[in-house]
């Protein structure tokens, strides 16, 4: 019987037919997979499991805000005012804390009587300055006519029509009217450097009047910018001395995670590079960060880690400044990261 031949016996058919042929396209087959293989690697492996993602790396830590710590300079006195307590809000300019003015009001009120002292010096120099200056007009134009008297009897006696006498008495005028003159420039000299004194005394004057005003401004905490109340450290009615912490104010516009990574991953990051991070608090939701600051020494992971061998694990501290527009993360709050990690070729 002559039936038709299985499927794998008509491909033995055809190979004992025309072996040389089809081993040649095999080859051919062969070679270029090969070269397929090794010069487009990706490509295929993109074309059989889909493009590969860029590297990544995970970090973890908690989120952390710029800190101002407030307290009252160069004053000292009693809190009469503590409005706000721990987790408030405050806006920039906002009134924190004030303290018992009374003593910097009083040095204040001296000060001002001071420079109004002052003036008045002034005003009774300028009234000295005239006076002088009208005297020795008046002491020039008596001078101008001694000299003529004197120079009349001199020219007389030489003519034979005046005596000595006469001569003797107008010179004597002249040196009487010579000597007030001199006396009375120097009067008005005097008043010309009262004047300069007394206008000097009224700048001290106001510099020391602007400088109590400051300290008395001092008595007076503002918030620098707006943020919250991290933590209180004073309370009402207790004394403040200079530099002694009142609150402590967190920038929530100027947020940051601070997380580590691993001694093998460091050369895989740089600064400026993005992150996107997100928070157990808000499921589904990202935030973009951008890495500011690598610790250049490592160190042991700290000890809030759970497993002792993460602990002992050398890891660099870094930085991520986050933009948190909505005030959503909080000192505190964990929160994970995902850094985008340089290609191999590039580290």
């Amino acid at each position: 019987m002559h039936g038709p031949l299985p499927k794998q016996t008509k491909l033995q058919a055809i190979f004992r037919k025309r072996p040389a042929r089809m081993w040649s396209v095999a080859a051919v087959a062969i070679v270029c997979v090969a070269a397929g293989l090794y010069f487009g690697r990706g490509t295929i492996h993109d074309w059989l499991v889909g493009p590969s993602a860029a590297p990544t790396i995970l970090v973890s830590g908690n989120i952390e805000a710029h800190q101002s710590v407030l307290g009252f300079k160069t004053v000292q006195s009693r809190i009469v005012a503590l409005p706000f307590d721990e987790g408030q809000w405050v806006e920039a300019g906002t009134l924190i804390a004030r303290l018992d003015d009374s003593d910097y009001r009083q040095q204040v009120a001296i000060n001002e009587a001071a420079l109004e002292m002052q003036q008045r010096q002034l005003a009774a120099a300028e009234q000295n300055l005239t006076a002088a200056r009208q005297t020795v007009a008046s002491d020039e134009a008596d001078l101008a006519f001694r000299q003529q008297e004197y120079d009349r009897a001199a020219k007389l006696l030489q003519q034979g029509s005046g005596t000595v006498e006469q001569r003797d008495q107008t010179y004597a005028l002249l040196l009487q009217a010579t000597a007030a003159h001199l006396r009375d420039q120097a009067l008005r000299n005097a008043a010309e450097r009262q004047i300069e004194l007394a206008r000097a005394g009224i700048r001290s004057a106001t510099e020391t009047l602007k400088m109590s005003q400051i300290v008395l401004g001092y008595t007076e905490l503002r918030a620098p910018f707006a943020g919250v109340i991290q933590v209180r450290q004073a309370e009402l009615g207790e004394i403040m001395v200079p530099g002694t912490p009142v609150v402590t104010l967190a920038d929530l516009d100027h947020v940051w995670l601070r997380a580590y990574i691993n001694e093998t991953d460091i050369g895989k990051v740089r600064y400026g590079a993005e992150a996107a991070v997100t928070t157990d608090t808000y499921p589904g939701k990202t935030y973009k960060g951008r890495v500011s600051f690598i610790s250049g020494n490592a160190e042991f992971t700290p000890k809030s880690v759970e497993t002792h061998a993460e602990r002992v694990t050398l890891v660099y501290r870094i930085r991520i400044d986050i933009d948190n527009p909505s005030h959503e993360l909080v000192p505190g709050m964990p929160a994970d990261a995902v850094l985008q990690a340089l290609p191999a070729s590039q580290q």
